[in-house]
């Protein structure tokens, strides 16, 4: 599949003090930072007391923690993550996360969310 026969797909290059953020929820904003049919990556900020709340998705996410101080629940199991860490949530797992100290989260989705698409 090459980018012309693609419904979705971002510039090469993407700045983020130039990419729209859009609301994701109660303190929580999104910023989709390249993408095609196949995978998405987005930087995702928390602010403190914010949640993820629990939702699954037919997805493969993969998540790196950039900054702050999350507890992360995928299925009946929850760990504390910090800067650094990261997580890969299988499609259909039931997860979310809540945000202990501000921070930024990078998620990478695959294949694309297209209800990302309608909000950007």
């Amino acid at each position: 599949m090459n980018k012309k026969t693609m419904k979705y797909a971002s510039r090469e290059f993407l700045r983020g003090n130039e990419e729209p953020f859009v609301e994701a929820g109660d303190g929580v904003t999104r910023q989709n930072l390249g993408y095609d049919d196949t995978i998405l990556m987005a930087r995702v900020v928390f602010e403190k007391g914010s949640e993820g709340y629990v939702h699954a998705h037919p997805h493969s996410q993969v998540t790196y923690i950039e900054s702050g101080v999350f507890d992360f629940t995928i299925g009946s199991e929850t760990k504390r993550l910090v800067a650094g860490d990261g997580t890969y949530i299988p499609p259909h797992a039931k997860h979310g996360a809540v945000c202990i100290e501000a921070g930024v989260l990078i998620d990478v989705f695959s294949p694309i969310r297209e209800d990302f698409m309608q909000q950007s």
